[in-house]
């Protein structure tokens, strides 16, 4: 059986790239090693690097002006092994899966039966075709089937790609579109927040030309998204005053002073005619005075007197004062708030309803560890909040990473948080609409807390705000947009001298005289109804960025300008197709490594014509990889190639996993990305996604972990031994939560997710009516997940798809719902044991790992080549552009699988620099 389902041409189109001849492991599977001595897992990547396909010289048919298929090959020894081996189950009295192998059209270059072939290659090199307990299928047939096949659907897409018929026209995302505005405009603002988010495409991109189309009512959208990110990004007019809140910790404690205070006053009140019993009551209340407190408190050190630090939000009885001018920061203070670490460990600053709404918001807080030999080093983060009732209430995380505190508790020093005002979102409402006292309360506050997860205490004994605050006036991206010029007293001469070099910036090429007088053009019909030029160049610039130019992604061809032609890609396909223009090729690599704009040096050697150069554009590609802009990437391309949307809407059953916070989660969602990025930085192996003898982790995933000497928010790469029972993507707990159903295991989404993300494989879709589990059966609620998949297997039409999948989901049950090690479940000891289709066990995780690291590394590295090519050209990829796909992987494989060469590899290749 090839197939189950009549949707097989529709998804095995999607995974043509992800099929690949594996010559040198079909006629190991299936083989009894079990008296052998089991290899580690990194000779598995060298013996299987060893055996890979691509390391040998490839077969391919020359191909001429007219290439023709090669039916005589076909007729005279393919067709006699697939009728002897397939026709039983593939023939003209059955066709398992819809699928007669005698009547497929054998011509590959122009037939209507390429996808089928190119399943029958996969399933026949997997060594999936034909079934064991099936006619056998010798090796020298096998070896022939995939000869002629690979050659002739290699010939086939060379043809077909150089006939076109694809297109990468599209307009940017959102989170593309907001990092070319913060480019443009020099500010991390999150500028795009109003736009709707992409849906993912059918291969999991959202950047994918098939779904990246706009309406003209959008447009207006993108209009005043720009309007508004330059009206933040200049500074026209005066400079807005700066208010200042100065908050020592005497201040603060003082109102808890108070009611210390108030109990010594009334206990002399109601006793002073009993002296005895005066003294015992004040002596009391001194000695609950220095009681110690477990959280949050405040402690006047001369005395030796704490209190809990308290906050409520009505009357904002706690609300500090703004002023004028900024007082001086003592040298030091006798009392000191105290943050012990653990959950809900804050200490709230209340600063009313004045906070700017837009400019920096400038804290300062002076702290440091608590005792001079504290050896552990805490976390600290600041929070923006409100809360105006019981109902009304807003926590805003503003900060992504945490502040180490480091200092010395004799030498306490300042730690300084700049808070964008105009990106913190939800604000308080009721601002300017209630009186500060008044319910519901206009006020809010800042919330300082200790984020570490094993370290000490934090002392803070001053805490300083001032807003909005500008290091100069005008802003930095005022200047950089209204650059000083001697002819900035001549509104039209300036305007053209502003105009020209961001239009320039924002198209990613150099206008045309036409497109910018119309943009003059556009200037003298508004400055009139302006107080300055400034505010009329804002909304022509708005124009600029929200112009198609700048919107949409297209290629234009260019045949006068030669592109590189090296190593690795040089197939006969992509040979005669049209390169794209360098200002092209410079707008795909910034959009691909950087998600955004190019910039002024790539542009420049745009202009110029030396990006086509090999070693130019080699390069720069590595001085991209370098700039922390790269960053993006990691983030978009992991993200999207792993489905990681998953784990974002992820519910876990609190009542089972209590102690799961939302800094757990946090943390899952940026292992694969730290992952990835430390591969990218140092060229690491990419079979270190299927193992890893190392891991990037945080305190807090550590833990979850169970792995020890990793201390602090912060991610770090942690050394592995086997006992830990992690490394690569396969076991990350992000991962394994996000295919979980919350509470526990999912043994058909963890092995669905494998085949397609990993291996480029999706099995088919389920077949209508498919029976469900019934639980409400008491024979079946008593099974053990594993046996539940097994008995509902045994259903006819549960086989064809569950066979495919159950084995690979199966072999992750030794993981929980939020990827904890487990080896029994209810005291049901737990079996990640099973057969593949070849009847090879799979022994849990550790075999799952070592049959991919031994029969599927081609599979795996052409599948991530797949996916990082869909990603980088915007648009999904054909069966077109399987030649270059392989070009790509056997540079790849041939030059030590690193994950930076890959993107070399592709870069340099024809199917990147072609239209």
């Amino acid at each position: 059986m090839i197939a189950s389902t009549n949707n097989c041409q529709s998804w095995v189109i999607l995974a043509l790239a992800g099929c690949t001849v594996f010559l040198g492991t079909a006629t190991t599977l299936g083989q009894d090693e079990s008296n052998k001595t089991e290899r580690t897992f990194n000779e598995l990547k060298i013996d299987g690097a060893k055996r890979s396909a691509f390391l040998k010289p490839e077969k391919r048919r020359v191909v001429g002006e007219a290439p023709k298929p090669d039916l005589d090959t076909f007729q005279s020894s393919i067709k006699p092994i697939l009728i002897r081996s397939c026709a039983d189950c593939h023939g003209e009295f059955e066709q398992e899966g819809n699928v007669r192998i005698d009547t497929l059209d054998p011509d590959l270059l122009r037939g209507k039966d390429v996808a089928w072939w190119t399943e029958v290659l996969a399933v026949v090199s997997n060594g999936e075709m034909p079934p064991p307990d099936e006619v056998e299928l010798p090796a020298a047939d096998r070896s022939k089937v995939i000869d002629w096949l690979s050659n002739e659907i290699l010939t086939a897409s060379i043809v077909r790609r150089s006939e076109g018929g694809h297109s990468s026209f599209r307009r940017m995302t959102k989170y593309e579109y907001n990092y070319a505005l913060q480019d443009i405009l020099g500010l991390p603002f999150d500028f795009a927040r109003d736009l709707p988010p992409e849906p993912s495409s059918e291969n999991g991109f959202k950047n994918s030309s098939e779904l990246l189309q706009i309406s003209v009512a959008q447009l207006e959208t993108y209009r005043r998204i720009a309007r508004k990110a330059l009206q933040r990004a200049t500074g026209v007019g005066e400079q807005p005053q700066t208010r200042y809140w100065s908050v020592p910790m005497k201040m603060a404690a003082e109102k808890e002073w108070v009611q210390q205070d108030a109990k010594i006053k009334q206990a002399k009140k109601n006793l002073k005619d009993q002296p005895e019993k005066l003294k015992k009551r004040l002596e009391q209340l001194a000695a609950q005075s220095k009681k110690p407190i477990q959280g949050a408190h405040f402690e006047e050190r001369s005395t030796g007197r704490v209190a809990a630090a308290n906050w409520v939000y009505h009357n904002a009885r706690y609300a500090f004062k703004p002023g004028d001018t900024l007082p001086e920061m003592p040298d030091s203070f006798d009392t000191v708030a105290i943050l012990p670490r653990g959950r809900n460990q804050r200490l709230v600053v209340e600063l009313g309803d004045q906070l700017p709404n837009e400019g920096l918001l400038r804290v300062k807080i002076r702290a440091s560890k608590v005792s001079t030999d504290q050896v552990q080093t805490p976390s600290m983060r600041v929070d923006f909040g409100w809360r105006a009732s019981n109902e009304g209430r807003a926590i805003v995380r503003v900060f992504e990473h945490d502040t180490p505190v480091t200092a010395d508790s004799d030498n306490p020093e300042i730690y300084q948080f700049d808070i964008p005002m105009g990106e913190v979102y939800p604000r308080n409402s009721l601002r300017n609409v209630k009186k500060l006292g008044d319910l519901p309360s206009p006020s809010e506050f800042l919330q300082i807390v200790n984020s570490s997860v094993s370290q000490g205490p934090i002392k803070i004994d001053f805490v300083e705000v001032s807003g909005p605050v500008f290091d100069q006036w005008p802003p930095a991206s005022h200047r950089q947009i209204f650059f000083d010029s001697p002819n900035q007293s001549d509104d039209a001469v300036y305007a053209r001298e502003v105009l020209e070099p961001f239009m320039a910036r924002a198209w990613r090429r150099q206008a045309t005289q036409k497109e910018i007088d119309r943009k003059i053009k556009l200037f003298h019909a508004v400055r009139p109804n302006c107080d300055s030029m400034e505010e009329a160049m804002i909304e022509v610039l708005a124009a600029v960025l929200s112009s198609p130019n700048m919107i949409y992604l297209a290629t234009a061809n260019s045949n006068d300008q030669t592109g590189p032609s090296h190593s690795p890609a040089q197939s006969p396909a992509t040979a005669g197709r049209p390169k794209i223009s360098t200002s092209d090729l410079a707008t795909r690599l910034s959009m691909f490594l950087w998600s955004s704009v190019p910039d002024a040096e790539l542009l420049q050697l745009a202009d110029s014509g030396q990006l086509a150069q090999p070693d130019v554009l080699k390069t720069q590609v590595e001085r991209m990889l370098t700039d922390p802009r790269a960053d993006r990437m990691s983030k978009h391309f992991v993200q999207q190639w792993l489905g990681m949307d998953l784990l974002e809407f992820l519910t876990v059953d609190k009542k089972k996993f209590p102690n799961f916070p939302a800094e757990l989660k946090s943390a899952m969602q940026s292992e694969p990305i730290a992952f990835f990025r430390e591969l990218l930085s140092s060229n690491q192996s990419v079979l270190n996604f299927i193992h890893a003898d190392f891991t990037m982790v945080n305190e807090r995933l550590a833990k979850h972990y169970g792995l020890a000497d990793v201390k602090g928010n912060h991610f770090q790469r942690l050394e592995l031994s086997a006992e830990n029972r992690r490394g690569g993507l396969l076991t990350q707990a992000g991962l394994l939560a996000m295919n979980s159903d919350g509470t526990d295991s999912h043994p058909l989404k963890r092995g669905i997710w494998m085949l397609e993300s990993l291996l480029n494989d999706p099995p088919p879709p389920p077949p209508p009516n498919v029976p469900e589990i019934d639980l409400a059966d008491p024979e079946i609620a008593k099974m053990t997940l594993k046996e539940r998949i097994e008995d509902h297997r045994n259903h006819a039409a549960c086989m064809s798809c569950h066979s495919k999948i159950d084995p690979w989901g199966i072999a992750f049950e030794n993981f929980d719902a939020v990827g904890r090690w487990r080896t029994a479940v209810d005291g049901k000891a737990v079996d990640a044991s099973s057969l593949l289709f070849n009847q090879q066990k799979l022994d849990g995780m550790d075999g799952l790992k070592r049959f991919l690291l031994k029969n599927r590394q081609d599979q795996f590295v052409q599948a991530l080549v797949h996916k990082m090519a869909t990603y980088a050209l915007g648009r999904p990829l054909t069966f077109a552009d399987r030649s270059s796909i392989n070009d790509i992987t056997a540079h790849v494989r041939q030059n030590g699988d690193g994950l930076a060469t890959m993107v070399h590899a592709l870069i340099a290749s024809e199917l990147f620099l072609s239209d």
